[in-house]
Protein backbone atom coordinates (compact mmCIF):
# COMPACT_ATOMS: atom_id res chain seq x y z
CA UNK A 1 0.00 0.00 0.00
CA UNK A 2 3.21 2.42 0.77
CA UNK A 3 4.46 1.58 -2.81
CA UNK A 4 1.02 2.37 -4.89
CA UNK A 5 0.48 5.66 -2.61
CA UNK A 6 3.86 6.67 -3.62
CA UNK A 7 3.31 5.61 -7.61
CA UNK A 8 -0.49 7.02 -7.55
CA UNK A 9 0.39 11.18 -6.51
CA UNK A 10 -1.10 13.23 -9.20
CA UNK A 11 -3.39 10.46 -11.02
CA UNK A 12 -6.93 10.92 -10.94
CA UNK A 13 -8.67 7.69 -9.92
CA UNK A 14 -11.79 8.09 -12.37
CA UNK A 15 -9.46 7.93 -15.60
CA UNK A 16 -7.48 4.80 -16.81
CA UNK A 17 -4.30 4.14 -15.57
CA UNK A 18 -1.06 4.36 -17.72
CA UNK A 19 0.56 0.95 -18.41
CA UNK A 20 3.86 3.01 -17.87
CA UNK A 21 2.93 3.87 -14.24
CA UNK A 22 1.99 0.46 -13.70
CA UNK A 23 4.73 -1.36 -14.88
CA UNK A 24 7.16 0.97 -12.40
CA UNK A 25 5.55 -0.21 -9.37
CA UNK A 26 8.17 -2.11 -6.83
CA UNK A 27 7.68 -2.80 -3.53
CA UNK A 28 10.74 -1.55 -1.95
CA UNK A 29 12.72 -2.17 1.45
CA UNK A 30 12.06 1.83 2.15
CA UNK A 31 7.98 0.68 1.98
CA UNK A 32 8.97 -2.34 4.00
CA UNK A 33 10.43 0.28 6.47
CA UNK A 34 7.45 2.63 6.54
CA UNK A 35 5.16 -0.28 7.33
CA UNK A 36 6.99 -1.72 10.11
CA UNK A 37 6.40 1.32 12.00
CA UNK A 38 2.85 1.77 11.54
CA UNK A 39 2.20 -1.99 12.06
CA UNK A 40 2.45 -3.36 15.73
CA UNK A 41 3.76 -6.65 16.48
CA UNK A 42 0.39 -8.76 17.14
CA UNK A 43 2.97 -11.09 19.89
CA UNK A 44 3.85 -8.21 21.98
CA UNK A 45 -0.10 -7.12 22.51
CA UNK A 46 -0.11 -9.06 25.47
CA UNK A 47 2.85 -7.60 26.90
CA UNK A 48 4.33 -4.90 25.03
CA UNK A 49 5.86 -1.96 27.45
CA UNK A 50 5.90 1.40 25.98
CA UNK A 51 9.10 2.21 25.29
CA UNK A 52 10.58 4.45 28.46
CA UNK A 53 11.45 8.45 27.87
CA UNK A 54 14.49 7.97 29.99
CA UNK A 55 17.70 8.55 28.07
CA UNK A 56 21.37 8.93 28.27
CA UNK A 57 21.05 12.37 29.43
CA UNK A 58 18.80 11.65 31.99
CA UNK A 59 21.69 9.75 33.81
CA UNK A 60 23.93 11.52 36.09
CA UNK A 61 27.24 10.02 35.57
CA UNK A 62 27.85 6.82 35.26
CA UNK A 63 30.00 7.09 31.87
CA UNK A 64 31.70 3.90 31.51
CA UNK A 65 28.71 1.96 32.84
CA UNK A 66 26.95 3.57 29.76
CA UNK A 67 29.61 3.05 27.34
CA UNK A 68 29.67 -0.98 28.45
CA UNK A 69 25.68 -1.02 27.73
CA UNK A 70 25.98 0.86 24.70
CA UNK A 71 28.35 -1.73 23.32
CA UNK A 72 26.68 -4.96 24.67
CA UNK A 73 22.92 -3.82 23.46
CA UNK A 74 23.10 -0.71 21.02
CA UNK A 75 26.07 -2.37 18.81
CA UNK A 76 24.88 -5.77 17.83
CA UNK A 77 21.60 -3.77 16.86
CA UNK A 78 22.55 -1.08 14.33
CA UNK A 79 26.33 -2.51 13.38
CA UNK A 80 25.32 -6.09 13.14
CA UNK A 81 27.25 -6.58 9.76
CA UNK A 82 30.35 -6.24 11.99
CA UNK A 83 29.98 -8.88 14.32
CA UNK A 84 29.24 -11.12 11.00
CA UNK A 85 31.98 -10.30 9.15
CA UNK A 86 34.59 -10.77 12.57
CA UNK A 87 32.26 -13.94 13.40
CA UNK A 88 30.88 -13.27 16.44
CA UNK A 89 27.94 -13.10 18.23
CA UNK A 90 27.02 -10.15 21.30
CA UNK A 91 26.50 -10.59 24.76
CA UNK A 92 23.24 -12.75 25.36
CA UNK A 93 22.53 -11.34 28.86
CA UNK A 94 23.79 -8.30 30.67
CA UNK A 95 23.53 -8.27 34.66
CA UNK A 96 23.26 -5.22 36.66
CA UNK A 97 24.58 -5.17 40.24
CA UNK A 98 24.84 -2.91 43.14
CA UNK A 99 23.31 -1.32 46.15
CA UNK A 100 19.90 0.08 45.91
CA UNK A 101 19.43 3.39 44.16
CA UNK A 102 22.59 3.31 42.57
CA UNK A 103 20.26 3.68 39.15
CA UNK A 104 20.28 0.00 37.56
CA UNK A 105 16.73 0.40 36.75
CA UNK A 106 17.24 3.79 34.86
CA UNK A 107 20.01 2.43 32.98
CA UNK A 108 18.13 -0.60 32.09
CA UNK A 109 14.86 1.94 30.58
CA UNK A 110 17.69 4.51 29.16
CA UNK A 111 19.14 1.67 27.26
CA UNK A 112 15.83 0.55 25.68
CA UNK A 113 15.48 4.27 24.81
CA UNK A 114 18.32 4.09 23.00
CA UNK A 115 18.11 0.98 21.64
CA UNK A 116 14.62 1.17 20.14
CA UNK A 117 13.74 -1.96 20.36
CA UNK A 118 10.39 -3.58 21.88
CA UNK A 119 11.12 -4.03 25.78
CA UNK A 120 9.02 -6.21 28.09
CA UNK A 121 9.92 -5.61 31.69
CA UNK A 122 9.24 -8.35 34.42
CA UNK A 123 9.17 -7.81 37.65
CA UNK A 124 10.87 -10.94 39.51
CA UNK A 125 8.26 -12.59 41.64
CA UNK A 126 5.02 -11.70 39.58
CA UNK A 127 5.96 -14.98 37.50
CA UNK A 128 5.71 -17.33 40.35
CA UNK A 129 2.49 -19.12 40.66
CA UNK A 130 1.03 -21.72 43.02
CA UNK A 131 -0.38 -23.85 40.33
CA UNK A 132 2.50 -26.99 39.07
CA UNK A 133 3.50 -26.07 35.49
CA UNK A 134 2.24 -22.18 35.63
CA UNK A 135 5.46 -20.32 36.37
CA UNK A 136 7.60 -22.35 33.56
CA UNK A 137 4.67 -21.75 31.00
CA UNK A 138 4.93 -17.97 31.82
CA UNK A 139 8.89 -17.90 31.41
CA UNK A 140 8.46 -19.77 27.63
CA UNK A 141 5.79 -16.98 26.48
CA UNK A 142 7.60 -15.07 27.64
CA UNK A 143 10.98 -16.10 25.49
CA UNK A 144 8.57 -17.13 22.50
CA UNK A 145 7.02 -13.57 22.58
CA UNK A 146 10.08 -12.16 22.47
CA UNK A 147 12.16 -14.18 19.51
CA UNK A 148 9.62 -13.59 17.28
CA UNK A 149 9.05 -9.61 17.84
CA UNK A 150 12.92 -9.39 17.75
CA UNK A 151 14.88 -7.07 18.15
CA UNK A 152 13.79 -7.33 22.18
CA UNK A 153 15.11 -6.75 25.59
CA UNK A 154 13.93 -8.33 28.04
CA UNK A 155 14.39 -6.75 31.26
CA UNK A 156 14.41 -9.28 34.74
CA UNK A 157 13.68 -6.50 37.89
CA UNK A 158 14.80 -8.09 40.93
CA UNK A 159 15.77 -11.21 39.08
CA UNK A 160 17.35 -12.56 42.42
CA UNK A 161 13.64 -13.11 43.66
CA UNK A 162 13.31 -15.78 40.52
CA UNK A 163 16.85 -17.16 40.36
CA UNK A 164 18.09 -17.82 43.85
CA UNK A 165 20.52 -20.59 44.10
CA UNK A 166 18.84 -24.51 43.66
CA UNK A 167 19.37 -26.81 46.49
CA UNK A 168 17.85 -24.55 49.01
CA UNK A 169 14.45 -25.38 49.20
CA UNK A 170 13.25 -26.70 52.63
CA UNK A 171 11.85 -30.22 52.03
CA UNK A 172 7.98 -30.74 51.25
CA UNK A 173 8.35 -26.89 49.05
CA UNK A 174 7.43 -27.40 45.34
CA UNK A 175 10.57 -26.62 44.48
CA UNK A 176 8.84 -23.56 42.18
CA UNK A 177 11.77 -21.77 41.68
CA UNK A 178 14.17 -24.48 40.89
CA UNK A 179 11.81 -25.40 38.01
CA UNK A 180 11.81 -21.98 37.19
CA UNK A 181 15.88 -21.73 37.12
CA UNK A 182 15.78 -24.85 35.17
CA UNK A 183 13.84 -23.32 32.87
CA UNK A 184 15.82 -19.75 31.93
CA UNK A 185 18.66 -21.82 31.73
CA UNK A 186 17.38 -23.93 29.18
CA UNK A 187 15.73 -20.84 26.98
CA UNK A 188 19.18 -18.80 27.70
CA UNK A 189 21.53 -21.70 25.94
CA UNK A 190 19.16 -24.93 24.95
CA UNK A 191 19.07 -25.87 21.56
CA UNK A 192 16.43 -23.02 20.42
CA UNK A 193 19.11 -19.85 19.82
CA UNK A 194 18.07 -16.38 21.16
CA UNK A 195 18.47 -13.83 18.07
CA UNK A 196 18.24 -10.47 18.41
CA UNK A 197 17.26 -11.10 22.55
CA UNK A 198 19.06 -9.39 24.91
CA UNK A 199 18.27 -10.29 28.69
CA UNK A 200 19.30 -7.71 31.22
CA UNK A 201 19.00 -8.11 34.96
CA UNK A 202 18.92 -6.02 38.05
CA UNK A 203 19.38 -7.24 41.16
CA UNK A 204 21.32 -5.80 44.76
CA UNK A 205 21.50 -9.42 45.63
CA UNK A 206 24.50 -11.36 43.30
CA UNK A 207 25.12 -13.65 46.57
CA UNK A 208 21.75 -15.23 45.74
CA UNK A 209 21.74 -15.88 42.35
CA UNK A 210 22.37 -20.06 41.10
CA UNK A 211 25.86 -20.21 39.84
CA UNK A 212 24.88 -21.39 36.15
CA UNK A 213 23.52 -18.65 35.19
CA UNK A 214 27.11 -16.34 35.69
CA UNK A 215 28.54 -18.43 32.85
CA UNK A 216 29.30 -17.11 30.05
CA UNK A 217 26.57 -18.07 27.46
CA UNK A 218 24.12 -17.03 29.43
CA UNK A 219 24.78 -13.63 31.83
CA UNK A 220 27.97 -12.83 29.86
CA UNK A 221 28.78 -9.75 31.27
CA UNK A 222 28.14 -8.77 35.10
CA UNK A 223 28.07 -4.93 35.21
CA UNK A 224 28.99 -3.11 39.16
CA UNK A 225 26.40 0.38 39.61
CA UNK A 226 28.93 1.36 42.43
CA UNK A 227 27.90 3.66 44.94
CA UNK A 228 28.46 6.40 46.23
CA UNK A 229 28.96 8.94 43.22
CA UNK A 230 32.11 10.97 43.15
CA UNK A 231 32.00 15.18 42.90
CA UNK A 232 31.59 15.13 39.55
CA UNK A 233 29.09 12.41 39.23
CA UNK A 234 26.68 13.96 41.97
CA UNK A 235 27.17 17.63 40.10
CA UNK A 236 26.01 15.69 36.79
CA UNK A 237 22.99 14.21 39.25
CA UNK A 238 22.06 17.88 40.51
CA UNK A 239 22.02 19.02 36.68
CA UNK A 240 19.48 15.57 36.05
CA UNK A 241 17.40 16.73 38.48
CA UNK A 242 17.41 20.72 38.65
CA UNK A 243 18.52 21.33 35.39
CA UNK A 244 14.98 21.83 34.13
CA UNK A 245 13.83 23.65 37.16
CA UNK A 246 16.41 26.67 37.49
CA UNK A 247 13.51 29.26 37.32
CA UNK A 248 12.04 28.21 40.14
CA UNK A 249 15.84 28.12 42.72
CA UNK A 250 16.43 31.18 44.62
CA UNK A 251 19.81 33.08 44.03
CA UNK A 252 21.14 32.21 47.19
CA UNK A 253 20.79 28.17 46.40
CA UNK A 254 24.44 27.36 45.45
CA UNK A 255 25.20 23.85 43.46
CA UNK A 256 28.42 23.49 44.23
CA UNK A 257 28.11 23.32 48.02
CA UNK A 258 25.04 21.26 47.69
CA UNK A 259 27.35 19.15 46.11
CA UNK A 260 29.71 19.47 48.28
CA UNK A 261 27.18 18.17 51.02
CA UNK A 262 26.10 15.36 49.74
CA UNK A 263 29.11 12.97 49.93
CA UNK A 264 28.10 9.65 50.01
CA UNK A 265 24.91 9.81 48.91
CA UNK A 266 23.53 8.12 46.25
CA UNK A 267 21.37 9.45 42.92
CA UNK A 268 18.06 8.01 44.89
CA UNK A 269 19.03 10.02 47.72
CA UNK A 270 19.69 13.11 45.92
CA UNK A 271 16.49 12.87 43.66
CA UNK A 272 14.58 12.75 47.28
CA UNK A 273 16.55 15.69 48.78
CA UNK A 274 16.00 17.65 45.98
CA UNK A 275 11.92 16.97 45.72
CA UNK A 276 12.21 17.72 50.05
CA UNK A 277 13.33 20.90 49.28
CA UNK A 278 10.95 21.37 46.76
CA UNK A 279 8.24 20.38 49.12
CA UNK A 280 9.26 22.56 52.02
CA UNK A 281 8.93 25.62 49.02
CA UNK A 282 5.32 24.04 48.59
CA UNK A 283 4.16 23.94 52.49
CA UNK A 284 5.47 27.52 52.81
CA UNK A 285 3.51 28.92 50.09
CA UNK A 286 0.10 27.22 50.63
CA UNK A 287 0.22 27.73 54.25
CA UNK A 288 1.05 31.65 53.30
CA UNK A 289 -1.64 31.33 50.55
CA UNK A 290 -4.27 29.81 52.49
CA UNK A 291 -6.72 32.16 53.32
CA UNK A 292 -6.00 34.16 49.51
CA UNK A 293 -8.60 33.60 46.68
CA UNK A 294 -7.42 31.98 43.96
CA UNK A 295 -6.54 34.96 41.74
CA UNK A 296 -4.15 36.17 44.66
CA UNK A 297 -2.87 32.48 44.52
CA UNK A 298 -2.54 32.26 40.63
CA UNK A 299 -0.72 35.61 40.77
CA UNK A 300 1.82 34.28 43.24
CA UNK A 301 2.89 31.51 42.30
CA UNK A 302 5.19 32.81 39.68
CA UNK A 303 7.10 34.12 42.34
CA UNK A 304 7.55 30.55 44.15
CA UNK A 305 11.24 29.95 44.62
CA UNK A 306 13.59 27.04 46.67
CA UNK A 307 15.63 29.14 48.82
CA UNK A 308 18.93 27.92 50.47
CA UNK A 309 16.84 27.58 53.67
CA UNK A 310 14.64 24.71 52.27
CA UNK A 311 17.51 22.58 50.96
CA UNK A 312 19.22 23.30 54.67
CA UNK A 313 15.89 21.72 55.77
CA UNK A 314 16.11 18.92 53.94
CA UNK A 315 19.57 17.86 54.41
CA UNK A 316 18.03 17.34 58.25
CA UNK A 317 15.24 14.82 56.90
CA UNK A 318 17.12 13.18 53.76
CA UNK A 319 20.16 10.78 54.68
CA UNK A 320 22.28 8.78 53.13
CA UNK A 321 21.12 5.60 53.12
CA UNK A 322 24.17 3.83 52.81
CA UNK A 323 27.06 3.88 55.42
CA UNK A 324 31.02 3.09 54.63
CA UNK A 325 30.02 0.03 56.10
CA UNK A 326 27.46 -1.07 53.76
CA UNK A 327 29.36 -0.04 50.43
CA UNK A 328 32.71 -2.13 51.29
CA UNK A 329 29.80 -4.78 52.37
CA UNK A 330 28.55 -4.52 48.72
CA UNK A 331 31.90 -3.99 47.02
CA UNK A 332 33.29 -7.17 48.41
CA UNK A 333 30.43 -9.01 46.66
CA UNK A 334 31.29 -7.09 43.40
CA UNK A 335 35.03 -8.34 43.75
CA UNK A 336 34.41 -12.20 43.18
CA UNK A 337 32.22 -11.62 39.83
CA UNK A 338 34.03 -8.94 38.63
CA UNK A 339 37.97 -9.69 39.47
CA UNK A 340 40.02 -12.42 39.24
CA UNK A 341 41.80 -14.56 41.56
CA UNK A 342 44.32 -12.50 41.41
CA UNK A 343 42.92 -9.45 41.43
CA UNK A 344 40.44 -10.81 44.47
CA UNK A 345 43.81 -12.36 46.04
CA UNK A 346 45.16 -8.46 46.42
CA UNK A 347 41.68 -7.21 47.35
CA UNK A 348 41.27 -9.52 50.38
CA UNK A 349 44.70 -8.79 51.80
CA UNK A 350 44.07 -5.47 51.46
CA UNK A 351 40.70 -5.45 53.58
CA UNK A 352 41.99 -8.06 55.90
CA UNK A 353 44.74 -5.14 56.87
CA UNK A 354 42.26 -2.48 57.18
CA UNK A 355 40.39 -4.61 59.69
CA UNK A 356 43.63 -5.04 61.73
CA UNK A 357 44.88 -1.30 61.46
CA UNK A 358 41.08 -0.87 62.64
CA UNK A 359 41.85 -2.45 66.54
CA UNK A 360 44.10 -0.97 68.70
CA UNK A 361 45.75 1.48 66.75
CA UNK A 362 43.05 4.45 66.64
CA UNK A 363 46.07 6.94 68.54
CA UNK A 364 48.58 6.23 65.97
CA UNK A 365 48.61 9.18 63.35
CA UNK A 366 51.12 7.08 60.87
CA UNK A 367 48.97 4.04 61.00
CA UNK A 368 45.32 5.96 60.51
CA UNK A 369 47.02 8.05 57.51
CA UNK A 370 48.49 4.62 55.74
CA UNK A 371 44.77 3.30 56.45
CA UNK A 372 43.24 5.98 54.81
CA UNK A 373 45.06 5.53 51.93
CA UNK A 374 44.47 1.92 51.92
CA UNK A 375 40.72 1.96 51.82
CA UNK A 376 40.75 5.02 49.18
CA UNK A 377 42.70 2.56 46.80
CA UNK A 378 40.72 -0.32 47.48
CA UNK A 379 37.06 0.70 47.75
CA UNK A 380 35.26 3.22 45.59
CA UNK A 381 37.01 2.95 42.49
CA UNK A 382 36.40 0.19 40.05
CA UNK A 383 39.70 1.10 37.80
CA UNK A 384 41.95 -0.23 40.53
CA UNK A 385 45.53 0.15 40.75
CA UNK A 386 46.19 -3.30 41.68
CA UNK A 387 50.20 -2.53 42.09
CA UNK A 388 49.55 0.46 44.62
CA UNK A 389 47.21 -1.17 46.12
CA UNK A 390 49.62 -4.01 47.16
CA UNK A 391 52.73 -1.51 47.65
CA UNK A 392 50.25 0.55 50.38
CA UNK A 393 48.75 -2.77 51.83
CA UNK A 394 52.94 -3.86 52.67
CA UNK A 395 53.60 -0.20 54.06
CA UNK A 396 50.33 -0.86 56.36
CA UNK A 397 51.58 -4.30 57.51
CA UNK A 398 55.17 -3.08 58.26
CA UNK A 399 53.55 -0.10 60.48
CA UNK A 400 51.87 -2.78 62.78
CA UNK A 401 54.06 -5.02 62.92
CA UNK A 402 56.71 -1.88 63.74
Amino acid sequence: MHALRKSMVGIRMDEEIPLAILDTLRVTRDDFEAALSNVEPSAMREVLVEIPEVTWDDVGGLEDIKAELTEAVEWPLKYPEVFERLGTRPPSGILLFGPPGTGKTMLAKAVANESECNFISIKGPELLSKWVGESEKGIRDIFRKARQAAPSIIFFDEIDALLPRRGGSYEGSSHVTESVVSQILTELDGLEELNNVTILGATNRPDMLDDAMMRPGRFDRAVYVPPPPDKDSRKKIFAVYMGRDESVLAGDVNTGALVDATEGYVGADIEALIREAKLNAMREFITAMAKKNETERSDALANVRVTKKHFETAMKNVKATLDQEAIEKNERLAWGIIYHEEERSVLEKAGSTLTRAGFGHQDNAAVQEARKKLRSATFGKMKKNFSAIKEQTNALEQLLES
